[in-house]
């Protein structure tokens, strides 16, 4: 079986917002033209905590204070090799933004952020955060960019 792949996604918050990067620089991006959290895939040895940090500050310019570990969801989605994503949020941070060299930066009033070109199965999790759930493992199934099965802690949640 092949090796999971490791990552990390945040949500950095600020004045009711979450700062999004909206993925339009990288060539064979899985995430082409879809805005996500900034985070990136673990360094041999590195801690979930130790990327996201690293990560926060290479695509923003921000130092991470505080990163709240809200969950793991766990990705399928063929041809694509599992991933397993260590999902973060951080309201404390210091620094001045810089520019990404993977999209563009920008805070988004969180109501707004499910209305943006986003993946289907963030939605859930974005709610999970909303609604201040204790720390959750999701399992997210996709064929493509549509979402086909959604498990939380083990229950089957509709896809609709």
């Amino acid at each position: 079986m092949a090796e999971l792949l490791q990552t990390t996604l945040c949500y950095l918050e600020q004045n009711g917002c979450y700062l999004m990067l909206h993925r339009i620089k990288k060539k064979n991006d899985v995430n082409h033209d879809k805005w996500i959290g900034v985070g990136g895939k673990l360094d041999p040895g590195e801690t979930a905590e130790a990327c996201a940090l690293r990560e926060v500050w290479e695509e923003t310019g921000l130092t991470m204070q505080s990163p709240a570990y809200r969950g793991i969801v766990d990705f399928t989605c063929e041809p694509w090799p599992a991933e397993r994503m260590h999902l973060y949020t951080c309201t404390d941070f210091t620094g001045t933004l810089t520019g990404c060299n993977e999209g563009t930066l920008e805070w988004v009033p969180k109501p707004e952020v499910e209305n943006l070109p986003i993946w289907q199965g963030d939605k859930i999790f974005l709610r999970l955060l909303a609604e201040g759930a204790p720390f959750f493992h999701l399992e997210l199934t996709y064929h493509g960019d549509t979402l086909v099965q959604a498990v939380l802690e083990g229950e089957t949640l509709p896809c609709g």
